[in-house]
């Protein structure tokens, strides 16, 4: 008995690893089962949540004014803006609070849903597991009577329904022989209580009795009626926990039957440790020897260089003072000149011809020098400039060889930035690749060198957060197999959006004409039905007609900050606007669709009325440029070109609005290549909602927000 005793107390010791939590690498304290199916302590949970739900609201705030936080507020129906519209009116805050969050144990992001923490089980066999470590880890340590008066005598047993500890006297005292306490259930001390039933955490009175075997995790009869497993394949808790345990009995006693080649495996990984130690210093020494190799040829061509630079110099510098001292014989009193002064003293003409005839070819030589002065050697050394620009590229692609592995190829059609950064690549022979690294950096503007970040990837694409915004960013991927890598991939840039990106949806509330527009479930796309009723009525118009502007816009509004969002407008749309408004504004808009819609009631309304030239104020409550027939049309003002060609741009895949607040400026980008194309000032003394509007046939996609995968289950059983 004492060695099997023994033998527990070890193997409890030894299983310490899978009692760790993730998230506080402490002993799991309550622990939650997600829907990953990893567990998480309650405590851990929560806070994990609580530290998301801060960085929610502090996106805004840090990239404006700290003291300033974004105020984030539904769109206004007719009721709420003449609300927001009547002096002492105070808007409220509807922050939604986060349900997802990446799991510490997989990093897979997991929702729980509308219930939040309440919707997960805790896991009582873990918390069991845990209760005999630590009374295993702490041995000596007794637990004590909870109704013993004091000092409290040592329990000698625990009661699951009273959730309470006992001495063998207060034991008989409160659970007498014929009572109903009599019959309650009884273990050793503990002081892990756990429920004798298992309740649903949906609906708080059932009883756990099925299986989901499409969620994996148990269910209530109610859950299966009405519930969200109403169309699920479910099963009995009975026939579940036989299958599960049978799987379970059956590889734990493969594992036990195969100690002893899991054995001899340990000892053949010892051996390839030790030869990986001295195989890993043996290749740093002739990696050594290597760069060692190239430093020598590096030095043999810097003194071959530096010796033509000085032989160059050493001959220019001595055909200069060869012309200098010609020149310092012109000067007066000196050399040339000087003898030529005295030669002309001489009076007898038969000894001066003799002389000044060489003199005279000398001097007209120097005078010919005068009136066409060139240097002798050149001062400037452009031929010696050293290239070394393929040699710079072939030295940044040094690597291991790759041993076959191809380089993977960046996607960049596939490949872009929003909130966050996704990467998608192409690898040829992926088969034959065990993981990826992707290597990103800041692009700093100073020319400063900054190290790259590594993320190791099991597949060919990723996404990447916590990018600073307004700035480049440098992405790369390389290809590993076994310890063997490609080199790395092209280098593709991207730039992070000048602001947080800003999250709303289309609200179909507040000036949404059903009649003209279609809005789908998701309320992130919006079609423009093209004027059948209008066609209806042909036979009625006779004279000039124009069709109004059907406005839809964002489900919240901003006051402070600085906030971007984007959309893609199809190719097909005859008119779209796309822009800024605010409340005040969309009040008189949609009160009066028909008058603010005319084409000639707008300055910036894509109709050459005239109206633009005549009435442009410097800031107003709203700014929306005009899209459509594929262009992009930049509005008129007096400050820019009024040509139409100046005006007119071919139409960006994707089209970005940056709204700061607190400067009071709207401007719209070209997300393919976040280049600003056209910017205003815009009063934002009120709420600021996004705003959109249609005319003819037309539709707009709001830009997805860029998140990590949820993670798919594989089935068991």
């Amino acid at each position: 008995m004492e060695g099997d005793a023994s033998d527990s107390q070890v193997t409890i010791k030894n299983i310490e690893k899978e009692l760790i939590c993730p998230a506080c690498k402490e002993l799991f304290t309550h622990p939650l089962i997600l829907p990953c199916q990893h567990s998480v302590c309650h405590k851990c949970v929560k806070e994990l949540l609580l530290s998301l739900d801060d960085s929610f609201n502090d996106v805004a705030s840090d990239s404006s004014n700290q003291s300033s936080p974004r105020l984030r507020l539904t769109s206004p129906s007719m009721d709420k803006i003449d609300k927001i519209n009547r002096p002492g009116w105070k808007r409220n805050s509807l922050t939604p609070r986060p349900t997802t969050f990446p799991c510490p144990g997989c990093e897979h992001d997991v929702d729980l849903g509308e219930r939040g923490v309440s919707g997960l089980f805790r896991n009582f066999t873990l918390e069991t597991i845990v209760e005999r470590y630590r009374q295993a880890a702490r041995a000596a340590t007794a637990i004590m009577c909870d109704l013993c008066k004091p000092p409290p005598q040592e329990s000698t047993k625990s009661c699951m329904d009273c959730s309470a500890s006992y001495c063998n006297e207060c034991f008989k005292i409160y659970h007498p022989w014929g009572t109903v306490k009599a019959q309650h259930e009884y273990v050793g001390p503990t002081t892990n209580f756990r429920p004798k039933v298992l309740m649903c955490p949906e609906h708080e009175t059932e009883r756990i009795n099925m299986y989901c075997e499409l969620c994996r995790r148990p269910v209530c009869h109610l859950c299966k009626l009405g519930g969200n497993h109403s169309n699920h394949r479910v099963t009995t808790m009975s026939s579940a926990y036989k299958t599960l345990k049978e799987k379970l009995s059956k590889d734990i006693d493969f594992l036990i039957g195969k100690e002893s080649q899991v054995k001899s495996q340990i000892s053949e990984l010892n051996l390839l440790m030790k030869e990986t130690e001295c195989n890993g210093e043996r290749a740093k020494e002739e990696a050594l020897v290597h760069f060692e190799k190239l430093f020598e040829i590096l030095e043999d061509r810097k003194s071959s260089v530096l010796k033509a630079i000085d032989a160059s110099k050493k001959l220019r510098l001595d055909k200069f003072h060869t012309q200098m001292e010609e020149y310092q014989g012109l000067l007066e009193n000196n050399g040339l000149v000087g003898y030529a002064q005295e030669v002309l003293k001489e009076t007898d003409q038969s000894c001066f011809v003799q002389t000044a005839k060489q003199l005279h070819l000398r001097i007209q030589k120097a005078t010919e020098s005068l009136k066409s002065f060139r240097p002798a050697a050149q001062a400037s050394f452009e031929d010696y400039v050293v290239n070394i620009s393929k040699q710079t590229e072939v030295l940044g692609e040094l690597s291991f060889f790759s041993s076959g592995i191809d380089i993977p190829e960046i996607n960049e059609e596939q490949s872009k930035v929003y909130n966050n950064a996704l990467i998608d690549w192409h690898h040829p022979e992926k088969d034959k690749a065990d993981s990826y690294v992707l290597e990103y950096r800041k692009i700093n503007r100073d020319e400063e060198m900054i190290s790259w970040n590594e993320i190791e990837v099991h597949g060919t694409s990723k996404v990447v957060s916590n990018l600073e915004s307004n700035s480049p960013y440098a992405f790369r991927v390389r290809a590993y197999r076994g310890s063997i890598c490609s080199p790395c991939s092209r280098e593709l840039i991207l730039h992070t959006p000048p602001a947080p990106v800003f999250s709303f949806l289309f609200d179909e509330k507040c000036g949404y004409n059903t009649e003209h527009l279609l809005l789908n479930l998701k309320r992130d796309r919006v079609e423009s039905r093209a004027g059948f009723n209008v066609l209806l009525a042909a036979e009625r118009i006779q004279v000039g007609h124009y069709t109004s502007l059907d406005y839809i816009i964002g489900d919240v509004g901003v006051t402070k900050g600085k906030h971007f969002w984007a959309c893609r407008v199809e190719p097909y749309s005859y008119l779209v606007k796309v822009g800024v408004a605010s409340s005040d504004k969309l009040q008189e808009w949609l009160r009066s669709p028909r008058d603010a819609a005319s084409p000639r009631y707008e300055q910036d309304s894509g109709h050459d009325s005239g109206s633009e030239d005549a009435c442009f104020d410097s800031s107003q409550p709203f700014t929306l440029v005009t899209i459509g027939m594929k262009k992009f049309f930049i509005p008129k003002s007096p400050t820019s070109s009024n040509e139409p060609e100046n005006r007119v741009l071919p139409m960006p895949t994707s089209i970005g609005i940056f709204l700061d607040c607190d400067k009071g400026k709207v401007s719209f980008y070209d997300m393919d290549h976040m280049k600003c194309l056209y910017e205003r000032q815009v009063d934002c003394s009120h709420t600021m909602y996004p705003a959109f509007a249609l005319m003819g046939s037309g539709g707009i996609q709001l830009e997805e927000a860029i998140t990590a995968k949820y993670l798919e289950y594989e089935e068991d059983v």
